[in-house]
């Protein structure tokens, strides 16, 4: 199984950019999306339902923001949209299907800011996710199915998950507590990233590079976009890559695809 995940920056202008062709030729079983931003009836027909793909969108209901989706190339056995968190249920930051043998969710956790209400609702949110993750993973433990969780997680966990780690520590996405919060993800509720477990030195990879300056061509990124999975999926990855565009002019988004191979 092949899975991706990329946050479009808005779906309707990637489209236009290159999106489609992308997707037309991707090999991947399952591809998540995040920042949408937009209602099933703003999106084209080629992205709102692909032909050879089984989708499932979880817009926001306030236009513009957010947005979640997971493409499949199975029909999803059932879908959830929100986790539970009645402030969240129809913000477009959740969405996960179930597929024999593992559930897949795409999430779009807050960006934040410091000192302002954007980052008060990121905290709510990582509050009310961290035991949904938990609870997810029994759930699934109980039928043996594994647990894919793929997105744009807006966090650089450490260090080298992000170029300028010194002059962003105050920086939402890279403040000590919203790194706790995934180390506790990891450490504590059992979960596994699955690109540092298999690039575990750095840095990078990066998956989003700012429009502004020169931070595409000079590699000066974030990885914040993650796979995070159960062990037993964990254990049967075989494969890594960015789908990093090779210049700034073909670029379709500020992030790139982020596409893991598991072995059967």
């Amino acid at each position: 199984m092949i899975i991706s995940s990329i946050n479009v920056n808005g779906l309707r202008a990637a489209a236009r950019k290159g999106f489609t062709e992308w997707l037309n030729a991707t090999e991947a079983d399952v591809v998540c999306l995040q920042e949408v931003r937009a209602t099933l009836d703003q999106l084209p027909p080629e992205v709102r339902a692909p032909q050879g793909w089984y989708a499932t969108h979880a817009p926001a209901a306030m236009k513009g923001r957010a947005g979640v989706a997971v493409y499949t190339r199975l029909e999803p056995e059932a879908v959830r949209i929100g986790f539970g968190a009645a402030e969240f249920e129809d913000s477009g930051r959740y969405v996960e299907v179930a597929l024999p043998g593992i559930v897949v969710g795409s999430v779009y956790v807050p960006s934040g800011d410091v000192g302002t209400e954007r980052q008060l609702e990121k905290e709510r949110f990582m509050a009310a996710f961290l035991p949904y993750l938990a609870e997810l993973r029994d759930k699934a433990a109980a039928v043996g199915d594994e647990v894919l969780v793929a997105g744009d997680w807006n966090i650089a966990h450490r260090d080298i998950d992000l170029k300028n780690w010194k002059g962003n520590q105050k920086s939402s996405g890279c403040l000590p507590e919203e790194r706790a919060w995934l180390t506790q993800i990891f450490d504590e509720v059992g979960y596994v990233d699955v690109v540092r477990r298999m690039h575990p030195e750095g840095p990078g990879p990066y998956t989003w590079w700012s429009y502004r300056g020169q931070a595409f061509d000079n590699d000066s990124g974030w990885r914040i976009d993650l796979h995070i999975t159960t062990p037993g999926l964990a254990a049967r990855a075989t494969n890594t890559v960015i789908e990093r565009a090779p210049t700034y002019a073909e670029r379709w988004s500020d992030h790139a695809p982020v596409t893991v191979t598991f072995a059967d």
